[in-house]
């Protein structure tokens, strides 16, 4: 996609220290690393450990991709809600790699209401497990830094009054009802694959702006059309890192590649084959590296 020689290294070994050692073994070869299917919390730190030990660029697709070509998203869905995102209430359910790092970059974008939730429901400093100091330290960062009012229950619960939801978790977690209870344009994106959080076809009497992880509903959400570009991007620009800057840049590239004529509700991000995507972004990227 972006003329990027790459093959794959599969590694026979899930502990992070071993990973770590390995991917600094082979680096002098590469110009880039993409990490690819490590599970939290080992991403975390193997990444942030590779990042401080080699000098060049490391990403985990499963947590920045993702995060980047839903910004894309969002920004583009926002011009047509015409709503700040700076107003968002955002409710996210599923707090792996891809949630921890989409709640980041939305953050860093401006967005001051966040309610995350896992299997135990709502996350905040008034849940048990982190009064007793049994939340793992990840999730112990995401309740000190979200959900301000500290709101309590699960998805269904909370939906209620919510400008977005983004789902990264489960099938048929979240219920139509739930839904309806969303503020005026509703924003859904429900990428769990094969079966989303809700079907379109159920969401749809809801709200006006609706993205899936599969190719076969309007507005899919696929990390190809992130790294292909980041990594051309960051290999033209010399860049020993891919920083949180050009991470948004992608994004706003990606978003830019839909124009002002064609944006719609079904088309708030390009296909995964548009050829104008990995230019746009690799353009982006080193525009942002050199400043």
């Amino acid at each position: 996609f972006a003329q990027v020689d790459a093959f794959p290294i599969a590694l026979a070994t899930r502990d992070p220290e071993r990973i770590i050692e390995a991917v600094k073994l082979i680096a002098p070869g590469f110009g880039g690393i993409n990490l690819e299917d490590i599970s939290a919390p080992r991403c975390f730190s193997i990444e942030d450990r590779l990042r401080d030990e080699i000098d060049i660029p490391v990403f985990h697709d499963d947590q920045h991709g993702t995060a980047v070509v839903v910004m894309a998203a969002l920004f583009n869905a926002l011009k047509i809600v015409g709503k700040p995102i700076e107003s968002l209430r955002v409710v996210l359910l599923g707090l792996g790699a891809a949630g921890i790092a989409c709640t980041k970059m939305m953050l860093n974008a401006g967005v001051t209401d966040i309610i995350g939730c896992d299997r135990r429901g709502a996350i905040s400093t008034a849940r048990e497990d982190y009064a007793s100091d049994s939340m793992p330290a990840i999730k112990r960062w995401f309740a000190e830094t979200t959900n301000p009012e500290r709101v309590e229950g699960g998805p269904n619960d909370v939906l209620e009054g919510a400008d977005l939801f983004i789902g990264l978790s489960g099938p048929g977690l979240v219920e139509p009802a739930a839904i309806a209870g969303m503020n005026r344009d509703a924003i859904v994106f429900a990428m769990a694959n094969p079966t989303p959080e809700v079907m379109p076809e159920e969401a749809e009497p809801y709200v006006r702006i609706m993205a899936t992880g599969r190719s076969d509903y309007p507005n899919q959400i696929n990390n190809v059309l992130c790294f292909p570009g980041i990594f051309r991007g960051a290999l033209d620009a010399g860049a020993p890192a891919i920083t949180e800057e050009m991470k948004l840049a992608a994004a706003k590239g990606i978003a830019a590649v839909v124009t002002d004529d064609d944006l719609n509700e079904d088309y708030i991000i390009p296909s995964v084959f548009d050829r104008d995507v990995a230019p746009a972004v690799a353009a982006a990227v080193v525009a942002e590296a050199k400043q």
